[in-house]
């Protein structure tokens, strides 16, 4: 008998992970210090007396600058190389981090996030490396990849938030300081390990020969792209109602479950680790196996179930929960306490604490995590397969520039219906839009993949 043996992969399908490593990291420390901030930014401006409608236009700022930014700083990178454009965001991020530290009133809250909001072409530079770096059989892993180190940033930024606002007694600005200091260390990291992936990005007659970046020029490829144009609207649309379940989803665990920054950032933890295990381990074979489309709409159909199960939450809080403790860690301390009596938000009663309604959120987080999971990275890999090499890092651009344009929009319309119908219904309605895109999307989806494919 003679035996068999599995075919060898051919090298170009392997993914070369030595090369992409340095990007990886990189993404990991920035969203560490990104993610530390998240739980706790509604909380912080519920200190000063901010309404929910308030909360909603602050967690706007951010992204409504990056929405300007983005796209501007993509097409930059495409001309000029992805190093310089990663720095000189980092540095912006680095000064909206020190700009919170000090914040001691809304005013400075709401300058610090737009300055971070306008360097924050992070994310969308990266995954234009992650191109630069991989081919088409290897890109979607890439990109999971990227997606794990969110998880991974997203599990370990809300622990350091839990250790530092433990040993610190509930104190915001510590926790600003530490982001600060991991976004120091990702532009040391970006200067010295980085290697830059446009292969003729420091010939300057290259760059010239590059078309400068223009709304102009950038219209025009997405016209002449519909497959890109139909992407960039699902992108927008699944942000819409996913991001807007991210920003206000500490503030929905405060009212409807009494949950406090400490304990939300456990629940941010565990949507992390989820997310981990999907993008490291399942996005890159369900890809090759499945297909991107696949995932995309695995992605939407996933998502909705866990958004209208959120929004279905019982409104019984956790058995620990005591409304003058919650008040408490709200206030702050020092210099930077404020009076409970300002803290303008309603709390749930001590009477019908129980298991319930937790035990429900988490079960609803599992589908929300794998949806918004696989989504984002089968639907930029479709994007930059769709685009010609010199222009990835402005069509990434767009892509992000509507991610971030959804999540300045999300959390204006979540944080009004909030505050003017109750707790659940932004979430159902960011259910709704997602069933009604996932009714609509498999065909079009299909044939713009088709399309993209020639």
């Amino acid at each position: 008998m003679t035996e068999t043996t599995a075919a060898p992969i051919p090298p170009e399908d392997k993914l070369d992970f030595k090369r992409i490593l340095p990007i990886l990291v990189i993404v990991l420390v920035d969203l560490m210090g990104l993610s530390i901030i998240i739980p706790l930014l509604p909380l912080y401006a519920a200190r000063f007396g901010a309404e929910p409608i308030v909360i909603g236009i602050l967690q706007a700022a951010y992204p409504l600058m990056q929405f300007l930014g983005a796209p501007i700083l993509g097409r930059l990178s495409d001309r000029f190389g992805r190093k310089p454009v990663l720095i000189a965001s980092q540095i912006g991020t680095l000064g909206g981090f020190i700009l919170l530290g000090f914040a001691n009133s809304m005013f400075l809250l709401f300058v610090s996030r737009i300055i971070d909001g306008l360097s924050g072409a992070n994310i969308a530079t990266a995954q234009a490396a992650i191109a630069d770096s991989t081919n088409e059989k290897t890109r979607t892993q890439g990109l999971g990849l990227v997606g794990a180190a969110f998880g991974v940033g997203f599990v370990l930024g809300p622990i350091l938030a839990f250790i530092v606002l433990a040993s610190t007694g509930q104190n915001y600005q510590a926790v600003a300081w530490t982001a600060a200091l991991f976004s120091l260390t990702s532009i040391l990291l970006t200067t010295f390990w980085f290697k830059e992936t446009v292969a003729d990005a420091a010939n300057p007659e290259a760059s010239r020969k590059r078309r400068p970046f223009s709304f102009g020029a950038l219209r025009e490829a997405m016209a002449n792209r519909p497959t890109i144009m139909f992407l960039v609207i699902v992108m927008f649309f699944y942000q819409v109602a996913f991001g807007g379940y991210e920003q206000l989803f500490s503030l929905f665990t405060l009212t409807r479950l009494g949950m406090d920054a400490r304990d939300t950032s456990g629940l941010f933890v565990l949507a992390g680790i989820i997310i981990i295990v999907v993008q490291a381990g399942l996005v890159g074979k369900w890809s090759k196996i499945k297909g991107d489309r696949w995932l995309a709409l695995m992605g939407i159909g996933t998502l909705a179930i866990g958004l209208i199960g959120t929004g279905l939450t019982p409104a019984i809080p956790v058995p620990w929960y005591e409304e003058a403790r919650v008040l408490e860690s709200m206030a702050g301390q020092g210099e930077f306490r404020v009076s409970m009596q300002n803290i303008n938000i309603e709390l749930p009663d001590e009477s019908t604490r129980g298991w319930l309604g937790i035990s429900w959120l988490l079960i609803a987080s599992l589908p929300a995590a794998i949806g918004g999971g696989t989504l984002h990275p089968a639907v930029n890999s479709l994007i930059s397969k769709a685009s010609d090499k010199g222009e990835v890092g402005g069509m990434l651009g767009l892509s992000a520039a509507a991610y971030s344009a959804a999540n300045a929009v999300a959390p204006l319309f979540y944080g009004a219906l909030f505050q003017w119908f109750g707790p659940p219904v932004p979430f159902l309605a960011g259910g709704l839009i997602l069933l009604i895109l996932f009714i609509f999307a498999p065909r079009v989806i299909k044939n713009k993949t088709m399309e993209a494919g020639k």
